[in-house]
């Protein structure tokens, strides 16, 4: 167990888990009447310790299918999550733990892949 100090308040983000989660909650894609619903894309960034962007995002991935309507939408709607989300509220030790370090953030809008269907002889129907 963490001693008290070193515990994340309420809304604090002290795992790399809980910064992708805290991103994910910040992604609005772009309307599916604007852009190509199933398009993916990939940012690298990094925080300072107050959790604030350093340098200067940079998009390393889109999916292949993007318009450059599409590759603009998406860009513009990746770098309003970004502002959405910063600063992110950084515990003092995840602050200095992540501070400068590249994370490479893939923002997905496409369709979940689909479920195997199961087939199992007691599941499938049979008239007798």
């Amino acid at each position: 167990m963490l001693p008290i100090s070193a515990q994340a308040e309420p809304g604090e983000v002290n795992t790399l888990r809980e910064v992708f989660e805290r991103l994910r909650t910040c992604w609005k894609p772009p309307p599916p009447l604007s852009a190509n619903p199933g398009i993916d894309i990939t940012v690298i960034v990094s925080f300072n310790r107050d959790g604030n962007i350093f340098g200067h995002p940079k998009i390393t991935y889109e999916s292949e299918q993007a318009t450059d309507n599409d590759r603009l939408m998406y860009r513009i709607a990746v770098m309003e999550t970004l502002q959405r989300c910063t600063p992110m509220p950084f515990t003092e030790g995840m602050g200095g733990a992540i501070a400068g370090r590249p994370l490479r953030i893939l923002f997905r809008n496409g369709k979940l892949p689909p479920q195997p269907i199961e087939k199992r002889a007691w599941l499938t129907p049979k008239i007798l």
